[in-house]
């Protein structure tokens, strides 16, 4: 299958892409959207023969090659008309989150695809990761019980935030990124707490802040009370703190036990049964933790397409995932609780 990849100078985490689109095996062409030219060296490097052809226009790539998937890596404010020009296109979908400014974008982008059948899939890589779809299962194998409360972390260094280039890159403001650590991070944690449990989050409460005082424009620091639709309650802690490197954790408490994940650690994934054979015993995760991250996503992607199979994320677990943002910023702003519904 042919893949357009579609992207420009502030394009994120265009290397793992790349490599991904190097080896997925669904993928036997690459042709490349860059206006600034500044991946096409790099593009070529790690695709060899894969990239067939570049463009500096979008809409020139849809129009010549009618690409059946694209994969759009852009600053978030500039990448919902080309998320649309795709879909209009017919072409699914794969883009680097956000992929929008506010949910009322997305909202619009998912009810187009969803109106053409097509796909519309964010890049929430750790689903993918060995010890999630490990986690996912005994969950829904009930080891665990009935799933009461979560709570989770994930927290990144506040170093990058005093550097100058990071205070003149679209991350740094809210106008162009939509949000700050939550939208670019804990936006993750969120996303897998929906998939590891099958529930939606149905209800939040939050506060944002800008706790290291840089001189951003979006906020370091995110903290939120969760309500899931089947009664589960859960908190997240988001935020930029560390010096360097990053502390993650999601844990999971259920009516017969318990698991923790940490992405990581070691090891990924430690859980307790009350039942059972090993009842009463703490376990440990110890099968491979390889292939993980974006190379396994992006393929799982492209080859759900070419196979016609069900992807690894859909257009309507992307929006989810995006409401539950933007309405943990909106309860932030007015003080109140923000509810969902289906």
């Amino acid at each position: 299958m042919k893949v357009a990849l579609m992207t420009h100078a502030g394009g994120a985490h265009l290397s793992a892409y790349l490599s991904a689109l190097a080896v997925a095996d669904d993928c036997d062409e690459v042709v490349l959207a860059d206006p600034d030219e500044r991946w096409k060296a790099s593009a070529e490097k790690a695709l060899g023969g894969k990239l067939t052809r570049t463009y500096t226009s979008y809409a020139k790539l849809l129009k010549e090659e009618s690409p059946k998937f694209c994969l759009i890596s852009m600053e978030a404010v500039l990448a919902p008309p080309v998320i649309e020009a795709a879909l209009e296109a017919g072409a699914h979908v794969f883009s680097e989150k956000p992929g929008c400014t506010s949910i009322e974008q997305f909202e619009k982008l998912a009810n187009l695809a969803e109106s053409k059948h097509l796909q519309l899939m964010l890049a929430f890589a750790n689903r993918v990761n060995p010890e999630s779809l490990a986690a996912r299962r005994m969950i829904r194998q009930k080891r665990i019980g009935s799933v009461y409360s979560i709570d989770m972390h994930i927290v990144a260094d506040q170093t990058r935030l005093t550097r100058e280039s990071y205070h003149q890159s679209w991350f740094a403001d809210r106008q162009r990124s939509g949000g700050g650590h939550l939208i670019w991070l804990g936006i993750h944690w969120l996303d897998l707490a929906m998939y590891l449990t099958d529930s939606q989050i149905a209800e939040v409460t939050g506060m944002i802040a800008n706790v290291g005082g840089q001189p951003i424009n979006v906020e370091d620091s995110a903290v939120a009370t969760l309500k899931f639709e089947d009664g589960i309650v859960g908190t997240i802690n988001s935020g930029y703190y560390l010096d360097a490197g990053y502390h993650t954790q999601i844990r999971i408490w259920g009516s017969k036990g318990w698991l923790n994940l940490d992405s990581i650690g070691t090891p990924k994934l430690v859980w307790y049964e009350s039942s059972g054979p090993k009842a009463k015993q703490i376990q440990s995760f110890d099968q491979a933790t390889e292939p993980r991250g974006y190379t396994p996503f992006v393929t799982r992607a492209i080859s759900a397409i070419a196979h016609d199979t069900p992807p690894p994320i859909t257009t309507q677990e992307s929006l989810n995932t995006l409401r539950t943002v933007f309405g943990i910023y909106a309860a932030a702003e007015t003080r109140q609780a923000v509810k969902f519904t289906s």
